[in-house]
């Protein structure tokens, strides 16, 4: 099973953003090493934080002018909803599950953090939004369109189209299909 500990790879500038990813690391250890008493318990604490932490940067991407079907918030939407189905199938008796999730979250997160979250931090300092009080420093700075994409220079509107919905669902959900 693979495990996820916090490292400066991670890091990525944005004080308010680092902190939560922090976080979502040490509640996924936490899920990592519980015991089955603990597990589902620690899941749900998992599952809540990642809610937060998502509509948190879907917020940051709403006031800085992304657009709502983005692939960085589709992504958020297909990762909780599996999250959420693995918590249905725990309650359901199957901890199994949420063993083999907590392995692919794992995988996933260092990949989206590295790539759609290193984005988004970015535009987030080039525009200069402050996360605490929401506030754009740089209004010129916005982009002039909505961006469909992942933020990024390389992510087109077909790249989100064609690859990242699917891309989140086939890293996260088979552990669901289980």
């Amino acid at each position: 099973m693979a495990h996820l500990e916090w490292s400066d790879a991670l890091n990525l500038d944005l004080p308010l953003m680092d902190d939560t990813h922090r976080e979502f690391v040490d509640l996924l250890a936490a899920v990592d090493q519980a015991r089955d008493a603990e597990l589902l318990p620690r899941w749900r604490t998992l599952v809540e934080h990642t809610e937060q932490h998502f509509g948190q940067e879907d917020d940051w991407m709403a006031s800085t002018r992304f657009a709502s079907g983005n692939c960085h918030s589709m992504q958020h939407k297909v990762v909780l909803q599996v999250m959420r189905e693995g918590t249905a199938r725990a309650e359901q008796g199957d901890l199994k599950v949420l063993r083999v999730m907590a392995s692919e979250l794992a995988l996933w997160f260092p990949q989206h953090a590295q790539s759609m979250d290193a984005s988004l931090a970015l535009h987030l300092r080039r525009v200069g939004f402050d996360p605490v009080t929401g506030v754009v420093h740089a209004p010129g700075a916005l982009p002039g369109a909505l961006i469909h994409g992942c933020g990024g220079a390389t992510c087109s509107d077909a790249d989100a189209a064609g690859a990242s919905e699917p891309a989140a669902q086939r890293d996260i959900a088979p552990a669901v299909a289980a």
